[in-house]
């Protein structure tokens, strides 16, 4: 018995060995296949044909890692070309969106307080780039003189800056009683020269927050401006850097442009610029947050639509610089520090406009203005003047 199964263990291995070798020769006719030209016999490597191909991949790849290696100058240059012109279409674009949405806001609140009234309705604003108010008092009549004689142009090239887009107004309100001696005068200077912007504010030093206010709603409801600037008449303004200044801005949305700072919060009642509501900003010896001096600053049509719009709730400290800022605060705002905008008087201007750097506005910080305006005003303008020509050549 044990013979005869060892015979058939025999020939069943010798069946399994048979068929591996079958599957084995199948496999490897298979795979030789594969390495034959379309299931033909192998290329003959040294034909003319396949040195022709094999020359032709190997330039192709010279040429591609050349490419790689060495970018042209030229198409990067268009490149970067177009990457800024769509950086400038999205911040246009912004702006536009922003503008809408306050304009949109400003119409509702209008049409709410005017009953919807047709005649307000079709009321149509000046267009203008950019609206100048002149912050002055009653007592102020020889500063205006001396800002009228330096860097304010009058009669018809004032109009004519208007036509330009352009347009600058002494900012003043009333006084507390009508038919004042003091709103009299006014309205005979105003006869002479044409540049006051009247305002519904009864005048007084400790109003000037809910000045600006009324400076902003007013300025918004009767221009259609990019921009809207507050300067002091203590202060020199060269208009045509400032133009140019606010047109690298023009198509920023929410933008307060100024000479930042971040002053200290003074308790003391006997301080100058003492803040009643000191304890609002922590402990003694802090500090505001920042924001721009209250000489000159320039803030967007967004924004001054904003105040105009949320005019009743905007809470007014005792320092209207400090409540320009804090309006913005809490808002999506881009602070623009521009120290141009607060040089010093002569050395500081004329030494920067010899070089080439001519200021925005140049004032003395001691003073808070030029000090003695009425009579250095004049001097200062002499020294760090930009050149009367310049407001017309300014580009924005």
């Amino acid at each position: 018995m044990k013979p005869k199964n060892g015979a058939a263990a025999a020939a069943s291995e010798r069946k399994m060995l048979s068929r591996r070798l079958l599957l084995l020769c199948a496999f490897s006719f298979c795979l030789g296949m594969l390495f034959t030209d379309r299931l033909g016999s192998v290329p003959d490597w040294q034909s003319p044909v396949v040195v022709q191909r094999r020359r032709h991949d190997r330039e192709l790849q010279s040429l591609t890692e050349e490419f790689v290696a060495k970018p042209k100058p030229a198409e990067d240059r268009d490149v970067m070309g177009e990457v800024a012109k769509t950086h400038e279409a999205i911040q246009y674009l912004d702006k536009s969106i922003a503008t809408l949405q306050m304009e949109l806001a400003a119409k509702r609140s209008t049409n709410e307080l005017l009953g919807g009234s047709a005649d307000a309705i079709k009321k149509q604003k000046k267009k203008a780039f950019v609206v100048i108010g002149i912050n002055t008092a009653f007592s102020s009549r020889r500063r205006r003189d001396s800002v009228r004689q330096t860097w304010m142009p009058q009669g018809e090239k004032l109009k004519k800056l208007e036509e330009k887009g352009i347009v600058i107004r002494f900012t003043i309100g009333h006084s507390a009683t009508s038919n004042n001696v003091l709103d009299k005068a006014i309205d005979a200077e105003d006869q002479i020269h044409h540049d006051f912007l009247r305002l519904d504010h009864v005048e007084g030093y400790h109003k000037l927050s809910a000045k600006t206010k009324i400076f902003f709603s007013t300025a918004v409801d009767l221009w259609d401006a990019d921009f809207y600037v507050k300067v002091d008449d203590d202060v020199h303004v060269n208009l045509g850097m400032l133009v140019t200044t606010l047109g690298r801005h023009k198509l920023k949305p929410r933008v307060y442009i100024g000479c930042m700072k971040s002053g200290p919060v003074l308790s003391d009642k006997n301080a100058k610029y003492h803040e009643p509501e000191f304890w609002k900003f922590g402990e003694d010896g802090n500090k505001y947050f920042r924001h721009a001096t209250g000489q000159i600053y320039a803030i967007s049509k967004d924004l001054a639509t904003y105040i105009s719009i949320n005019q009743p709730i905007l809470h007014k400290y005792a320092n209207e610089d400090v409540s320009l800022g804090a309006w913005f605060i809490g808002l999506d705002v881009e602070h623009i520090d521009d120290r141009d905008m607060c040089c010093g008087t002569p050395p500081d201007c004329e030494w920067k406009a010899q070089a080439g750097n001519v200021c925005v506005a140049s004032f003395d910080w001691k003073c808070s203005g030029v000090c003695n305006p009425v009579e250095r005003l004049k001097y200062v303008h002499s020294s760090c003047s930009e050149g009367d020509d310049a407001i017309w050549s300014a580009s924005f």
